[in-house]
């Protein structure tokens, strides 16, 4: 996604910044696999 450094400092701070690139990354994909099944059956109506 980009990101080469943490914003945060501390090791608490940092995992919690890493958690959430982790989660946005996940949805990303999740949201790439359910959208796709659609829009293929909309092409084809």
């Amino acid at each position: 996604m980009g990101a080469t450094h943490f914003l945060t400092k501390k090791l608490k701070n940092v995992s919690t910044e890493m958690s959430l690139h982790v989660l946005a990354c996940n949805m990303k994909r999740v949201i790439n696999i359910l959208v796709t099944p659609a829009m293929i059956e909309a092409i084809r109506a």
